[in-house]
């Protein structure tokens, strides 16, 4: 019986989202349950997955809140 702890942080990927939607999540859940299945004969009917949504101030990324160390990642590239 797998069970699938995904942890992404709470932000929206498209336009006017604040967070993961339950489509994108549905395809997660399916995508990953399919991969078990798959790669390790897992059926589908015994295997969980659970998102968890992480706001961003509890996210740390190289010693910095996530926020900050994007600024800082971007900041760096070159234009």
């Amino acid at each position: 019986m797998p069970i699938v702890n995904i942890q992404v942080t709470r932000e929206g990927n498209t336009p006017g989202t604040k967070s993961v939607t339950a489509e994108e999540k549905a395809r997660i859940i399916a995508g990953v349950s399919n991969i078990l299945l798959e790669v390790l004969n897992k059926p589908l009917a015994s295997t969980f997955v659970v998102i968890e949504e992480v706001d961003l101030e509890n996210w740390g990324w190289g010693g910095l809140p996530v926020e900050e160390y994007r600024k800082q990642l971007s900041a760096a590239k070159p234009s």
